[in-house]
């Protein structure tokens, strides 16, 4: 047998060995993600299943903590007959839009004090006192400030939104340029690049992983400033949905509303986290990512 042969039957052996193995770790994949979801199915039904027994058996009240059974037949009148303040479609559309608004001004505004500060240390070091002391107010106080000046519209519940979002993406961002290279930046600059062209083309695509994994939380705090503006005032939104319904102990009423936001908020999960895919392409998957998470 020539040399060539052995080669070629080495390399169709080596090929079949590689396939094997990929259709085992795929086949391992598809296990952990149907257990995964198995498992967090027999978690939900197993806290819905026992806050509806432990209820109906009056071990726990009613009265203070409503139940499943109570909760999915508020649902079920908001959608066919509405809320107090209107249809429920038109309080989940207000909310949203002030979350989402909140969310694009506070990621926007992030992001670009973020690169500048992380890239300049002087001013950093100049403004740092000032952003810990405006990351320390609370945020109710906040919320009441822009109420006042703004009234009870849209605007103080994007601007509470944007305040929340800010923080989180800005942090971010900061330590996302400061992690990045610096033998990168200085090569680029070898080559005759601008500051403009570092910036665009070297120091943002380096920080754009820390900067999308603060996404992740930055549309969470965006939709509590949007629930938090709408307590402190408001005409229409699921924030008044709740107040109405604490206020009319209507516990049913309150864990719709929530049960309404968490839909909301891992919807928007999927998205952001299928946004990361599409620009972290180039990254190669990490040992979660390949475990199927």
């Amino acid at each position: 047998m020539s040399a060539v042969s052995i080669n070629t039957q080495l390399t169709r052996v080596a090929g079949s060995d590689e396939a094997t193995i990929a259709a085992r770790a795929r086949k391992r994949a598809r296990q952990r993600k149907l257990a995964v979801w198995g498992a967090r199915a027999f978690l939900a039904i197993l806290i819905i299943g026992g806050w509806q027994l432990l209820t109906d058996a009056k071990v726990v009240d009613k009265f203070f903590w409503g139940q499943p059974s109570g909760i999915v037949t508020q649902l079920r009148d908001w959608i066919n007959h509405g809320t107090q303040y209107g249809s429920i479609w038109t309080q989940i559309w207000v909310t949203m839009k002030e979350a989402l608004l909140g969310f694009l001004l506070g990621v926007t505004a992030g992001v670009v004090v973020g690169v500048a500060l992380g890239q300049n240390r002087f001013l950093a070091d100049v403004v740092q006192p000032y952003i810990k002391v405006m990351n320390a107010i609370p945020r109710i106080v906040l919320g009441a400030l822009f109420t006042v000046a703004l009234g009870l519209g849209t605007g103080s519940k994007v601007l509470l939104a944007a305040v929340l979002v800010f923080f989180v993406v800005f942090f971010n961002a900061y330590q996302g340029v400061r992690e990045v290279d610096q033998n990168l930046i200085n090569n680029a600059r070898v080559l005759g690049a601008s500051k403009f062209q570092v910036t665009r083309n070297v120091v943002v695509p380096s920080a754009l992983t820390w900067i999308i994994a603060s996404l992740h939380v930055a549309f969470g705090f965006a939709i509590i400033g949007a629930i938090v503006g709408e307590f402190l005032g408001a005409q229409k939104g699921l924030g008044l949905v709740i107040a109405n319904s604490q206020n009319n102990f209507n516990p049913d009423g309150v864990f719709a509303a929530m049960l309404i936001i968490a839909i909301i908020a891992l919807t928007a999960e999927g998205l952001i986290g299928a946004l990361e895919r599409r620009l972290l392409a180039w990254r190669p998957p990490s040992t979660v990512e390949a475990g199927g998470l």
